[in-house]
């Protein structure tokens, strides 16, 4: 018995040790390290009978990858210094379309996979086999992964309307999210703030829709709308030219790009360029960040500026037939995103002609005007040979036939859409918002909320009592509202796309976060080393303040295994001289700051956090976002 017992121990050191010995994310399903390593030489043959041109094009992209290291990948036969890709004969059940199988031995390197992508994914995982400080000699462990996803969509959202970003910056954030196994770009292209695709049947939408006059600092009431004859010239648009080299792009990166143009609501930019299709046909302008609403909570709003289509007219079906005849044959993907969000009914209520026309057609309320509406539209996207996508308001009335649903008011739309038996991709802002803050707010560019790569990590597509076939996966999403520039961009990206990709790609029993977030400290070298912006928001310390027999108290925490925090309440710094943080303290009164910072074997990570106490009264039973 004692004699088993030891073997268990032996048996499960080794598959923590095996695990400790990569830093692969999203982490495989199955990986098995091996006593081997493989040593590189200047060259690497490649052997290989695949005659498939997608996965020869992803066998080219990996060539590129070895050139960087100094590896020439020829193609000859070998018995030894070779790297070998298949296609299975025999479809591998398991692996579906998108797993692999990849072995990293003494003598050879073997990638094998059902089809093209599980190519693709696995030369991804190899490369992260590779070390990031540059040696004159490569060699990476041996080991044995078996490997595929959970789900099938495993996207990011770009918004490039409230921000215009350019052909390289879209490139390059899509082949950053290739690197992780993203497979959906989710391509923002319209907004109040700037239609950004050329439509050749309708040119003012570009012409007029994708230019506002320039403005600075943040969106919101200090931003000023057009003055007369104002120039509008901050912006920009794909033409469709430009979208097709995207969208190739896209592909040869295992990427599919979903397209959204959002109606009714946030159409402004449109309304700009065609104003008869508004309700009120006032002139309007291209929104350049002013403050155009008023929100109450609750999902309560008034649009203080009609930004919303005229669901009764239609002229503006007319319009939008035109718009996604030519999407439909710029985007190769399954869906089209009809966006659906926070369209404001005001407009509509106070209408004598949409009234008449809500009575006529026994229409009872605007919810169901907007159900009417999103019908027509999935129409007409259906009639292109296209599937609809859109934001959960597309239930309210009555959801249409065919249509998928992406839940971002939390995960209440998604279940009653998957219990409809609609296809849904879960994106919920308490998880997937990657446009909020992730660290301290005196240290982050400051918005209404925050999300820290702890909470994102514990993302779960799946919601209990859901039946799973229905999640085709889940998805992060970067507004930019308060991005303006690709860096940034990445900022606000990575690490937490690091945790919706485990999410979505990973068997959920394999998560563990002290295991992630020990990777993850690998990636942010690997960033570095690319000199690729990325958040390390994480090492920081966090806050909690509250009050306790009229004394001001608090707690620090952070999510770091092994680490120290160490802080000061006097005026006094660097903080590793200061106090290690053990328990609760009070902070006295007095005009002074705490200053707070995380350690590593006495080495400082992370920012030092430096907050008056004059802040820290305001934030008094304030829970931070990841403190539990």
């Amino acid at each position: 018995m004692k004699t088993k017992l030891i073997l268990l121990v032996i048996f499960l050191m080794a598959q923590v040790n095996a695990t400790a010995q990569h830093s692969i994310i999203p982490i495989p399903v199955n990986y098995t390290a091996t006593d081997a390593s493989f040593t590189f030489q200047n060259e690497l043959s490649l052997n290989s009978k695949i005659k498939d041109t997608q996965t020869t094009t992803y066998i080219n992209l990996l060539r590129d990858f070895l050139s960087t290291k100094g590896i020439h990948l020829i193609d000859k036969k070998a018995k030894k210094n070779c790297i070998k890709i298949s296609l299975n004969k025999k479809a591998d059940a398991q692996l579906r379309d998108e797993g692999y199988t990849l072995e990293v031995t003494k003598d050879n390197i073997i990638l094998s996979a059902n089809k093209a992508a599980g190519i693709f994914n696995g030369i991804q995982t190899l490369k992260q086999l590779f070390p990031i400080e540059k040696t004159d000699t490569i060699t990476i462990a041996g080991c044995a992964i078996k490997d595929y996803p959970r789900f099938k969509w495993r996207g990011l959202m770009l918004d490039v309307s409230r921000h215009f970003f350019t052909v390289d910056e879209v490139k390059a954030y899509i082949n950053q999210m290739s690197v992780y196994k993203l497979n959906v770009l989710h391509w923002h292209l319209t907004d109040d703030q700037g239609w950004r695709i050329e439509i050749k049947a309708l040119p003012k939408l570009t012409e007029i829709g994708a230019w506002r006059v320039e403005r600075h600092g943040r969106f919101g009431k200090d931003r000023t709308a057009p003055k007369p004859n104002e120039k509008a010239t901050y912006g920009g648009f794909y033409t469709q030219e430009q979208i097709k080299d995207i969208v190739s792009y896209a592909q040869n990166r295992n990427i599919t790009i979903v397209p959204e143009i959002d109606m009714p609501g946030h159409s402004m930019a449109a309304l700009a360029a065609y104003p008869e299709l508004s309700v009120k046909k006032e002139p309007k302008y291209v929104a350049p960040g002013t403050k155009f609403s008023e929100w109450y909570g609750g999902g309560k709003f008034k649009m203080l500026i009609e930004n919303t289509l005229n669901p009764t007219d239609e002229k503006v079906y007319e319009f939008i037939d035109k718009v996604f005849t030519e999407v439909a044959e710029l985007f190769p993907g399954e869906y089209i995103h009809m966006g659906g969000d926070e369209a404001y009914h005001g407009y509509w209520d106070e209408n004598v002609a949409v009234q008449k026309f809500m009575k006529k057609h026994k229409i009872k309320d605007s919810h169901e005007l907007q159900s009417y509406f999103v019908k027509r539209v999935e129409k007409i996207i259906s009639s292109k040979g296209k599937k609809t996508i859109g934001w959960d308001e597309i239930l309210d009335g009555g959801l249409a036939d065919g249509a998928a649903v992406m839940s971002w008011r939390g995960m209440k739309g998604g279940i009653a859409a998957a219990k409809m038996k609609h296809e849904v991709v879960m994106s919920p802002t308490t998880f997937a918002y990657i446009d909020y803050m992730q660290g301290d707010e005196t240290v982050e560019n400051k918005i209404y909320s925050s999300l820290s790569l702890e909470k994102t990590y514990t993302f779960e597509p799946v919601p209990e009592g859901v039946d799973a076939k229905y999640i085709l996966g889940g998805q992060a999403n970067l507004w930019t509202e308060a991005v303006p520039t690709m860096p940034f961009a990445f900022y606000m990206t990575y690490p937490r796309a690091f945790a919706i990709s485990e999410s979505v790609w990973s068997p959920a029993s394999s998560k563990n976060w002290d295991n992630f977030v020990t990777r993850t400290q690998i990636h942010f070298d690997q960033f570095d080393a690319s000199k690729t912006n990325i958040s390390k928001a994480v090492l920081d310390p966090i806050v909690y303040v509250y009050k306790k027999d009229d004394k001001l108290m608090c707690k620090l925490k952070n999510s770091i295994p092994n680490s120290e925090i160490y802080y000061t309440i006097n005026n006094t710094y660097p903080v590793q001289f200061g106090t290690k943080y053990t328990e609760a303290f009070e902070i006295p009164e007095g005009d002074l700051k705490l200053r707070a910072q995380t350690f590593i074997n006495e080495k400082p990570i992370g920012r030092a956090l430096i907050i008056d106490r004059t802040i820290l009264e305001k934030r008094v039973d304030k829970k931070p976002f990841s403190l539990d």
